[in-house]
């Protein structure tokens, strides 16, 4: 686990984006402005201001925390998440205003991970905050999907869809660390430095889905607006600044991955790989994702790693303390029973956060229920009844406190048998 969460750290996928000769040719051949935004920004930013030989005129950092390398030449603004605040659009007013101060000869370099969308949230002028905060909500209770809030996030920000890179008259280059399973780059932050396929028409259409006339007349002023030519659209692939724009994921999930396989073959194991990503709703899909790998493994006689990613989700109903790794691994600790060798199974978020727990995930395996008896501890119905797998698995000492890693890229799973 540690070495699939240290192969996404912000050191290492700072130094991996400069194997790319194109985007190593950029950032090495010109004056840069660094605008980094995200829960790894500070980190991010602390990596790459490290790096002799760039020439950084001017670093802004926006995150929820700063890091004990960042170098005084970084501005620092700590922001809100996950939803925006003043300091938020502050942060995003601030990022545009570097943009603004790059010149044709020089870079703008976006340095992205998970929470940039809300960290830097600037409305388009005309628009409040509180009005584009209400708006988020209202759609995310009338059960809209990302797709649908990142299409109207984009359209009323000034810096999100490409608005960003559009504010820069020189190169743009996104390096991003993806918490997005497909790696999506217009997903991650709702991509400020790349182009935007959707349309105002697509906002309003996905306004009136999730909250149709209860959206306020602010927020319903500007899709008219837009609508009706009257304010710009996003900018799209044939924008000038698009043509300038170069963006690339530098860390996601298929790392994390590749790091804990490298160290499980290093410490002997057969080592698989499950190359599609695990989604849904944690205590349905734990079952099935067992099953997938005990297919993949097969009989073996050696010892074997089975190596997972992705993110799942927990439908909230109750008042308790937990997360989808907690729960995702408290799924498995009744099939573990029954395993016939050593088997241990770990879920972990590699940001270090695994919802409301304060910790990372758990740990099950084959003893996991008979020592939950001996503890007192009821059955796991009980624990995903109030969402509250952190109470089942404290007792036992079968969290895994990983500390705050400055990356995300969604979780990971790890099974072995031994």
């Amino acid at each position: 686990m540690r070495a699939g969460v240290d192969a996404v750290s912000a050191r290492r996928v700072i130094a991996r984006a400069f194997v790319d000769p194109a985007i190593a040719d950029v950032l090495t051949s010109r004056p840069l402005h660094v605008v980094a935004a995200g829960k790894a920004a500070a980190a991010m930013a602390a990596a790459f201001a490290s790096i002799s030989r760039l020439a950084i005129r001017q670093a802004l950092a926006v995150g929820t925390h700063t890091h004990a390398d960042l170098p005084p030449q970084v501005e620092w603004i700590e922001a809100s998440h996950p939803y925006p605040d003043a300091r938020s659009e502050a942060a995003g007013n601030r990022a545009i205003a570097v943009a603004q101060g790059v010149h044709s000869g020089e870079a703008l370099v976006i340095l992205l991970s998970g929470g940039a969308s809300a960290l830097m949230a600037s409305p388009v002028d005309g628009l409040s905050l509180a009005d584009k905060i209400e708006t988020t909500r209202l759609m995310m209770r009338s059960g809209a999907d990302i797709h649908s809030l990142n299409t109207v996030r984009r359209h009323l920000s000034k810096v999100k869809g490409g608005r960003l890179a559009a504010a820069c008259i020189g190169t743009t280059v996104t390096l991003a660390i993806s918490d997005v399973v497909g790696d999506d780059l217009h997903a991650i932050g709702s991509g400020p430095g790349v182009p935007d396929a959707t349309t105002w028409a697509d906002a309003a259409a996905a306004l009136e889905r999730f909250g149709g006339a209860a959206h306020s007349a602010g927020v319903r002023e500007m899709t008219r607006r837009g609508l009706d030519g009257a304010l710009a659209d996003t900018p799209k692939d044939g924008h000038p600044s698009m043509a300038r724009a170069l963006a690339r994921v530098i860390g996601s999930r298929v790392d994390a991955m590749e790091g804990a396989r490298v160290a499980a073959v290093n410490r002997g194991y057969r080592v698989i790989v499950m190359p599609e990503a695990i989604t849904g709703e944690a205590r349905h899909v734990a079952a099935d994702w067992l099953h997938s790998v005990q297919n993949a493994i097969g009989p073996s006689p050696s010892k074997v790693c089975a190596i997972s990613s992705g993110e799942t989700t927990v439908t909230v109903t109750g008042g308790g303390s937990g997360g989808r790794n907690l729960e995702f691994a408290l799924a498995l600790a009744e099939s573990l029973q029954s395993m016939p060798r050593e088997t241990a199974v770990a879920s972990v978020g590699t940001d270090g956060i695994d919802g409301s727990s304060g910790v990372a995930g758990g740990i099950v395996d084959r003893t996991t229920m008979t020592r939950a008896f001996e503890a007192g501890l009821a059955q796991p119905s009980h624990y995903f009844a109030a969402n509250d797998s952190l109470a089942f698995f404290a007792p036992l000492d079968d969290v895994v406190r990983l500390g705050r890693t400055d990356t995300n890229v969604g979780d990971l799973q790890v099974l072995l048998i031994d």
